[in-house]
C-alpha cells in the first residue's frame, strides 16, 4: 500500500446511540466518511473544488467488520489510508480504534473512483498525489 497512516480524533455523541445504547451502525459509515473527507483536505485536496473542476469522487462499495461496539461519550479514532487499486478506481483503508485503549471496534475497506462531468469513470492525473 502507498499513502500515509492518518488519524482523526471523535467522540460518540448521545443522539448516535440505538435502543441498546451503543452506536448504530450506519453511524460508522458517517464516522469512516468524515475522516475520509478531513484526510483529503490533509493531503491538499479540497472535496468541493475538486467537484467544481468536474472531478467527482465517489464510493463504490464498503466491505466493514464490525469487532466492538462503541457508547456514548467514548473518545476514539478513525484512520485512512489511501491505495491505487487501478487506473479508475482506488481505496481505503480505514480502521476504528476506541481511545485510550486502542480496543479495535471497526475494520474497512471503501472502494470509490473517479467520475467526469457526465458521470462516466475517468482518469485524473491530479489524484495521483493522494497515493504518495
Amino acid at each position: 500500500m502507498s499513502g500515509e497512516l492518518f488519524k482523526y480524533d471523535f467522540e460518540v455523541r448521545d443522539y448516535e446511540c440505538d435502543m441498546e445504547g451503543i452506536v448504530n451502525n450506519a453511524v460508522y459509515m458517517n464516522y469512516l466518511e468524515h475522516a475520509r473527507h478531513a484526510y483529503l483536505k490533509h493531503k491538499g485536496f479540497d472535496f468541493a473544488m475538486l467537484t467544481q473542476k468536474g472531478i467527482h469522487l465517489v464510493v463504490i462499495r464498503i466491505e466493514a467488520d464490525y469487532l466492538y461496539p462503541l457508547r456514548s461519550g467514548d473518545s476514539f479514532y478513525v484512520t485512512a489510508k489511501a491505495e491505487r487499486v487501478s487506473k479508475l478506481r482506488f481505496g481505503f483503508s480505514q480502521d476504528i480504534f476506541r481511545s485510550p485503549d486502542n480496543q479495535p471496534i471497526l475494520k474497512a475497506k471503501v472502494f470509490c473512483t473517479s467520475l467526469n462531468a457526465d458521470g462516466k469513470p475517468a482518469y485524473f492525473k491530479e489524484l495521483e498525489e493522494l497515493f504518495q
